[in-house]
């Protein structure tokens, strides 16, 4: 699999998607953005959350709603067909690879580190911002699988610039305790 293409592919959709999500739902205050795949290496989706959303959510669970994709009101919402196309895609080259363990820790690797490259990028262009006037926390994260600590910490700070590293780093602090 070209890794530039597929990178210039999932580019093209986490635009798309976060234009669409603003468009519908943009008066809602979108303050975040994420690209997920599953531990399989199978799927790239996007997910997005607005701070009318967030009003509703128990104080005590607030940050854990606030910064976890799997949570979020606008999951899997946004470019679909290009979205479909690139797990379409993947699931090929999965298959073409089938019972290649050493092959798909490599894959798997590199697909993950595409999507943080791609949302690192759209942050360095200052993306998110122009659209919304405003800073957007920004993840990439795996449903079924937990990154390392310092390694979910390394992504947190290369993705944010703003004032929602702070706030998840020092939510970070307290799992655990």
């Amino acid at each position: 699999m070209d890794f530039e293409i597929l990178k210039q592919q999932i580019e093209e959709a986490a635009k798309k998607a976060f234009l669409e999500v603003y468009e519908k739902h943009g008066a809602e205050e979108i303050y975040c953005f994420a690209l997920y795949s599953d531990e399989g290496a199978m799927t790239v989706c996007p997910a997005a959350n607005t701070m009318k959303v967030m009003e509703d959510v128990d104080e005590d669970d607030a940050l854990y709603y606030k910064y976890e994709p799997a949570e979020w009101t606008y999951e899997m919402e946004g470019a679909d067909k290009e979205f479909n196309d690139i797990c379409t895609q993947l699931r090929a080259e999965l298959n073409r690879h089938d019972d290649d363990d050493q092959w798909f820790e490599g894959f798997q690797t590199q697909l993950f580190f595409t999507c943080i490259e791609v949302l690192e990028k759209l942050k360095n262009e200052n993306f998110f911002t122009k659209i919304t006037g405003k800073d957007i926390f920004l993840i990439f994260t795996v449903s079924d699988y937990e990154f390392e600590k310092k390694d979910l910490k390394d992504l947190i700070i290369r993705l944010n610039d703003n004032e929602y590293k702070s706030e998840y780093l020092n939510w970070m602090a307290t799992w655990g305790n």
